[in-house]
This record gives structure tokens, sequence and C-alpha cells, in this order.
């Protein structure tokens, strides 16, 4: 087999057909859409309609549940803490969300991060994070290191507070 022998397989390669281009080509003229209608203008977005029946993404049952109001965590093991601070990623001895996020360990966690205890960890470190597991909370203090997780008060009990401090600042006035 030379170079100049090499093709591709029968079928393989389809020339691209040039709808209106004139009534010889096959597809002049309406360009194979038809004739009037919603359908042979341009910019339809009608994906999913079906003609006023019930469309089957709305006919098939609903499934699961979605809670809209579960927090969302970065969840990062130790062991990936450990080969980061063996790679020289992770430096300094107290480690938060902004630390880990710049050394590239927590991808999103809008509500912060949460420590769990897969891998082996041997560095004396003090973490500040949203959540950890039981049982890296313990590989922590083990190594040597702590773990504080700051106490977050609900939005509702601050308005409450707030709601008290106006209240006794109207009686003394």
């Amino acid at each position: 087999m030379k170079l100049n022998e090499l093709s591709d397989n029968q079928g393989a390669r389809h020339r691209k057909i040039r709808v209106g281009r004139g009534i010889g080509s096959g597809k002049g003229k309406t360009g194979g859409r038809g004739v009037k209608g919603q359908k042979s203008r341009e910019g339809v977005s009608i994906a999913g309609f079906e003609g006023g029946q019930m469309p089957l993404h709305m006919r098939l049952p609903k499934r699961g549940f979605n809670n809209i109001f579960a927090k969302d965590y970065a969840e990062v093991n130790l062991g990936a803490i450990q080969k980061a601070i063996d790679a020289g990623k992770l430096t300094g001895t107290d480690i938060d969300h902004a630390a880990l996020k710049a050394a590239g360990l927590a991808r999103g966690g809008k509500d912060g991060v949460r420590l769990l205890a897969k891998g082996e960890y041997s560095a004396k470190l003090n973490f500040t994070v949203a959540g950890v597991s039981s049982s890296a909370r313990e590989a922590v203090e083990k190594a040597g290191g702590s773990v504080t997780v700051p106490e977050i008060v609900p939005a509702a009990d601050k308005a409450k507070a707030k709601h008290r401090t106006a209240q006794a600042a109207r009686k003394q006035a």
C-alpha cells in the first residue's frame, strides 16, 4: 500500500447539500422545508412541542426529591491535604476554606468545607471548617492538630434577637 492509495471507506464522507441554490439542485426554492408555516421560517424553537398534545416530559411521572435547603459543602479528604502538603501546594499551620481553595483542593462549597478522613494523614495543622466527620477530627487531633467549627446562627434567630433588642430600646425610651 502506498500513501497515494489511501482513501476513506465508501460512504464515510458526505458532500454538504447546498440548499436554496436553484431548482436544478433538487433542493432549491423552499430548501427542503416544505411550504409555509412556522417550521419553514428561520429561528424555530419548538423542540419538545407536540402540537398541543401533552409533551412527553410532562406525561412521565416525577421521581425523587430535591432539597432546596440542603447545604453545599466542598468535601476534602485528609489524604488529599497530606498530598498537597508533601507537594508544597499547602503551606502554613492555619487552614481554612480560602487556603484549601488556593491549593486547588476545595471546589465549590458555597456553605464551606467539610473534612473527611479518607487517606493517610500526619501533619500538625489547625483547621477552621464548616463541618468535620468524627473520624477526621480524631485523625487531626491524633496528629497534634485541632479542628474548630464556627457555630452558625440561623437567620431567623438573628432576626428574633434584633427584634428583641429593638423592643427593649423602645421600652427604655
